[in-house]
């Protein structure tokens, strides 16, 4: 996306984060947003910020313990996580995430599934796993399915939808695409 925030690109005349809240917001008690970029940048959505904690930006698994991190301040023992750039993730993601967990340890995560592949990122975490999560993190895990997987993870299958429930906007031509499912320019 050129360098920039790709969250703040404009979808439909909104920023393609705006999206994302809008769809997952309805679903749960409290939301918050793990972000490195400037909190004022980000302050526009109105979410608690949440910088990753561990340096060097490993990627979606230090989001991940930051979103753990949060969640334990809370008192849950859960949290669900998604990637900021998923406009379309399902309006009954965190129920089906807390129904597949109903069949496992408490201490299994639960990430999301579609015909053509796994979504770690789309994921129900234990809370005590953090301690793990940032071993991991310490020693070089940048992978979250690994991680996930090495956890015992499930999945929970999301049927193939059209546009994909769990398509990300990683291009500009992806922005486009995205654009033209909602009926919009962006």
């Amino acid at each position: 996306m050129g360098g920039r925030n790709k969250g703040l690109a404009l979808l439909a005349g909104r920023p393609l984060l705006a999206h994302v809240i809008d769809r997952i917001a309805p679903q749960c008690e409290d939301l918050a947003l793990n972000s490195n970029a400037d909190a004022r940048t980000m302050a526009q959505f109105g979410l608690t910020l949440l910088p990753d904690r561990t340096a060097g930006r490993p990627g979606p698994l230090a989001g991940i313990l930051a979103a753990m991190d949060w969640a334990d301040t809370l008192g849950a023992v859960q949290v669900v996580t998604l990637p900021g750039d998923t406009p379309f993730v399902p309006l009954d993601l965190i129920p089906r995430l807390l129904l597949a967990a109903e069949d496992v340890p408490p201490t299994v995560p639960i990430i999301a599934q579609s015909a053509e592949r796994a979504h770690p990122v789309v994921g129900l975490w234990p809370v005590s796993l953090r301690d793990d999560l940032a071993a991991a993190l310490a020693v070089g895990t940048r992978r979250v399915l690994d991680w996930a997987l090495d956890k015992h993870a499930r999945g929970v299958a999301f049927p193939a939808t059209s546009p994909d429930m769990f398509f990300n906007v990683n291009t500009t031509e992806d922005l486009y695409e995205a654009a033209r499912w909602i009926g919009g320019a962006s």
